[in-house]
């Protein structure tokens, strides 16, 4: 059975799963591409059913951030920051959302195509990218995790297997393959600390942070290919007083400084999750409103024109 005929067939278990094909949009797009992408619409839920049934554990290999300490810490401070959802579910370990995932593929690239991910973290982005007949590289530094992708993957990409790399991207994406997309959701900051490693960003003050990172997306911009997009989905966070470090605009600044253009935007809009919990407590102390969005940024090197005809071109003679 294809990926496509259990994604809209029936799931692992049998369950039946009906097309994402609700308006003449949604048929040819899967989802409408509108600057508001509603993760909690039901056609979307039913999306991402179907991909986490076919055993997508994306949390797995997460353990080693606790015996940091830093799951402790995300309790300490939950009232205190804004809980990273990036694409991802509200819990202690995030998981990439698998449809924003999957829209960005469909939407961006072509079957066969080459993708980077210099932030890969869990197991998602690449599982996706193989049950869609792309490639992956993803640049990751814990060996934990990349074992756990690695055995994950095993059990699913009967072919075309994702490639994880352990190491710091900023000295593996010297290796990397020619890239016809870059995507990935960046750590955001200290605000979920996945190590001890001092090359870690998450164990990085703000301003050591900033350099990495910008270099990092220097670096997988370098790897991408000429008329060809890339794409982040962040959010904002705060900083132990309280106020936004203003994450996204130094996102695009990175991207700009890289030599590509700001090319779309959009609003993710999250589950509600554990929002409804705090926002009396958070709002009544600072006046903070409760996140329930990340945005959705995509770029582009060259021309946007040329590069959406070159998706069009490979799709057209497969």
């Amino acid at each position: 059975m294809s990926i496509d005929s259990q994604l809209y067939g029936v799931d692992l278990f049998g369950q039946p799963l009906n097309p994402v094909a609700t308006s003449p949009i949604a048929q040819k797009f899967l989802i409408p591409p509108f600057t508001v992408l509603n993760a909690r619409e039901g056609d979307w839920q039913e999306r991402k059913r179907a991909w986490l049934g076919l055993g997508i554990e994306s949390e797995e290999g997460r353990q080693a951030q606790q015996a940091v300490g830093s799951l402790l810490k995300a309790m300490n401070d939950y009232d205190k920051k804004d809980n990273r959802e990036g694409g991802r579910e509200e819990t202690t370990t995030s998981v990439f959302d698998p449809v924003i995932c999957e829209l960005s593929y469909r939407w961006f690239t072509a079957t066969g195509w080459q993708i980077v991910d210099p932030f890969a973290g869990g197991s998602v982005r690449g599982i996706v990218a193989s049950c869609l007949g792309r490639k992956y590289w993803g640049g990751e530094l814990r060996g934990e995790q990349v074992d756990a992708n690695r055995e994950q993957a095993g059990r699913i990409c009967t072919h075309n297997p994702p490639a994880w790399v352990q190491g710091d991207s900023s000295v593996t994406l010297d290796d990397a393959p020619a890239a016809d997309f870059v995507f990935s959701c960046p750590p955001y900051g200290d605000l979920e600390v996945y190590s001890d490693d001092p090359q870690d960003l998450s164990a990085m003050d703000w301003p050591a942070f900033l350099v990495a990172y910008r270099a990092i997306i220097a670096k997988a911009c370098g790897k991408l290919r000429q008329d060809r997009f890339a794409c982040f989905v962040v959010g904002d966070f705060r900083d132990k007083r309280g106020n936004y470090r203003n994450f996204v605009s130094e996102t695009i600044r990175a991207f700009l400084d890289a030599g590509l253009h700001l090319y779309n935007e959009a609003i993710l809009v999250t589950s509600v999750g554990s929002a409804c919990m705090r926002v009396t407590k958070q709002f009544n102390a600072g006046r903070k409103f409760a996140k329930t969005h990340q945005n959705v940024l995509v770029f582009v090197k060259g021309d946007g024109k040329r590069a959406a005809q070159a998706i069009d071109r490979e799709d057209q003679q497969l």
